[in-house]
């Protein structure tokens, strides 16, 4: 995601201009192209849900969408489950036009019937397993488990789940059982140890002999709390323990991903059926998957889903090396997901918190 389009550009832009920046393959494309910016113009705004200014750099996307296509734009910031509930709500009296929800919540809304398709320029860098097959929904930025280290308090930063086994520091975890972080925190180490989304077993186990140690913290990984010193090693988001990282003192912290295995999951925008303005709903997401609007999401440390963006250095200097992401694993059975979350909190109690000392 990275230049698609310059904030310099003159308004409008041209089509051959268009054409020239996407490298669009066809002329088909280049006509259907030109087609969507004039009816987005005519349009003039596009109205979004959950994709506020401070989430993921979304206020460098909506600024380059006004700059380069004249479109208004105007936020409504709600939860995933809010938005899917919004659109089906109001149907044809539609008051948003686009959102970005959790992956998770991609299917969910497909299945409610409150979507619309549009595949964007770039379809075929998007991996399979972070797209709809029929243009409803595409991963645009990821978040896969990490650790984070306080330099100061541990003196070899974990690199492994196998690492974070043989320390001598506290490793804080959130609230398994009610966050999505901790919840996916859990899932990763079951990844790592030979389990998946219908078996955590070698999770609990992992963590268990974490509690037995004593080395199993339930300080919340907060940045007040690791700018307090208060965290010794956190599980958490790639892009939270970047953005705490850099917001405290990068130097202070060390962040990596598990080499053993970790679960990588993201964010979709999804085009609502009822949208007043489908054309800008399209033409934002088409924007979203440019190197340019990918590139302001990782200015964001949401890291793009697009691999072949040549990021600027100082935007790549914020984010981990891609080659720390070669033993990551996207959910992929959902439903099973779903059930083994539910018994999470009663196993967690059971044969996790049962040995905190």
């Amino acid at each position: 995601m990275k230049t698609l389009l310059s904030r310099s550009t003159a308004l409008p832009m041209g089509a051959a201009m268009i054409a020239a920046t996407l490298s669009m393959p066809s002329v088909a494309k280049q006509a259907d192209l030109e087609s969507l910016v004039n009816a987005a113009q005519k349009e003039g705004a596009v109205y979004s849900v959950g994709m506020p200014d401070s989430w993921a750099n979304w206020k460098d996307t909506w600024k380059d969408l006004k700059s380069n296509y004249g479109l208004k734009h105007q936020d409504t910031d709600m939860s995933s489950a809010q938005e899917i509930a919004k659109f089906e709500a109001e149907k044809k009296n539609a008051t948003a036009d686009i959102g970005d929800v959790g992956f998770a919540f991609a299917r969910v809304a497909v299945k409610k019937g409150v979507t619309q398709p549009y595949k964007p320029t770039t379809w075929s860098d998007i991996p399979n397993w972070a797209k709809d097959k029929d243009g409803h929904w595409a991963l645009a930025y990821t978040g896969t488990i990490s650790f984070i280290s306080n330099n100061s308090l541990v003196k070899d930063a974990p690199k492994t789940w196998a690492d974070l086994l043989e320390g001598n520091y506290k490793v804080t975890v959130g609230d398994v059982g009610v966050a999505a972080q901790a919840n996916n925190a859990v899932l990763a180490a079951a990844f790592a140890n030979g389990g998946d989304e219908s078996n955590l077993k070698p999770a609990i186990k992992f963590f268990g002999e974490l509690a037995k140690q004593g080395r199993l913290s339930f300080t919340d990984p907060s940045i007040a709390n690791l700018e307090k010193g208060e965290v010794e090693v956190a599980i958490m988001w790639d892009f939270n323990a970047l953005n705490y990282r850099d917001k405290i003192d990068r130097e202070r912290f060390s962040v990596n991903i598990p080499q053993d295995g970790s679960v990588i999951s993201g964010y979709t925008t999804i085009i609502n059926k009822y949208a007043q303005n489908p054309n800008a709903a399209k033409l934002a997401r088409e924007y979203i998957f440019s190197d340019q609007g990918q590139i302001n999401l990782a200015e964001g440390y949401a890291r793009p889903i697009r691999t072949n963006v040549a990021l600027p250095k100082s935007v790549q200097d914020k984010l981990i090396a891609n080659d720390q992401y070669s033993n990551v694993h996207p959910v992929t059975d959902f439903s099973a997901w779903e059930k083994s979350a539910r018994k999470l909190p009663r196993q967690w109690q059971e044969s996790v918190l049962i040995h905190q000392q």
